[in-house]
């Protein structure tokens, strides 16, 4: 029964919260995000072994799908638009899949979410295969729409991921990965754009930054993946080839035309010496990841 559920039931600490002076209501809010972080902490293990399942998938060519309804659908689509504009990956490798469609975005499609059905049609029409990744994301651990897809992606014989914040809920009993932070009710019952979907974000940004942290789109901290297609994303590139390197900015962009405007390249032949067929050699065998290519 839906009543059962911890996401929807009724949290002390905002009891009578409608009657409290604006803010207090904002302490109440913000008092109960705090405890977001600690719930996400707890799920580290898991999370690790989706980023590893993710990455494997990427570098056998296959790619990450996110699955769900309502708002844990519309964070699956934020975060896998983010990721060309951030990695300068390309727009499939990391695909968001809401019910309703992108019409969903801004309006409600309740009623699509109870059809299983629906959930792999819209799964298979994105071309998903046995090589790719699913995650299913559902607060409550039982949205039909999610469950349908990732017993699909199962019996396909994919890697499937749960992201759910209802302890023993169906979602994380039927991912070969659960991963289940729990942050508690919500401030107002039931209302998991909230706190359910702060740690939902959370965790799909760690899924994400560290698989391409892992994939060598990072070196450092910086995004050394980034392509110099205007005038700003040119000034980065040159301020990161600049902060990897120490050669000055005008030097840094001598390199960068010199490397065809590949950062990465750039980056190894002002540490290296080497020139850009030989850069480019050693990036290609070292996977892409500037830190083994200066290493091998």
């Amino acid at each position: 029964m839906l009543e059962d559920l911890l996401t929807e039931q009724a949290n002390p600490a905002s009891e009578g919260i409608d009657a409290r002076p604006t803010l207090e209501i904002l302490r109440i809010i913000n008092q109960e995000d705090a405890k977001v972080a600690a719930a996400v902490a707890a799920e580290l293990p898991s999370i690790a072994r989706a980023v590893d399942a993710a990455v494997a998938a990427f570098r056998r060519g296959g790619r990450l799908y996110y699955i769900g309804a309502g708002t844990s659908g519309r964070l699956g689509v934020l975060d896998a638009s983010e990721c060309p504009p951030t990695f300068n990956v390309p727009a499939d490798q990391v695909q968001g899949i809401i019910a309703g469609g992108e019409r969903a975005l801004t309006r409600s499609s309740e009623a699509i979410e109870d059809d299983p059905a629906r959930g792999i049609r819209d799964l298979l029409d994105r071309g998903f295969t046995a090589e790719d990744v699913l995650v299913g994301v559902a607060a409550s651990g039982r949205t039909p729409y999610v469950l349908g897809a990732v017993e699909e992606a199962n019996r396909m014989g994919a890697i499937t991921v749960g992201i759910s914040c209802t302890p023993g809920s169906k979602l994380a009993a039927a991912a070969r990965i659960p991963i289940t932070p729990v942050p508690g009710p919500e401030v107002v019952a039931g209302s998991t754009r909230l706190k359910a979907g702060t740690a939902t974000k959370m965790v799909l940004n760690m899924l994400t930054t560290a698989a391409f942290i892992r994939m060598g789109y990072v070196f450092g901290n910086l995004m050394v993946n980034v392509q110099p297609r205007n005038s700003k994303l040119q000034d980065r590139a040159r301020r990161i080839v600049h902060q990897a390197t120490g050669v000055g900015y005008d030097r840094a962009g001598e390199l960068l035309a010199e490397a065809g405007n590949d950062v990465r390249v750039a980056i190894l032949m002002a540490k290296t010496g080497a020139r850009r067929d030989e850069a480019e050699r050693r990036l290609a065998a070292a996977g892409g990841r500037i830190s083994e290519a200066l290493n091998g």
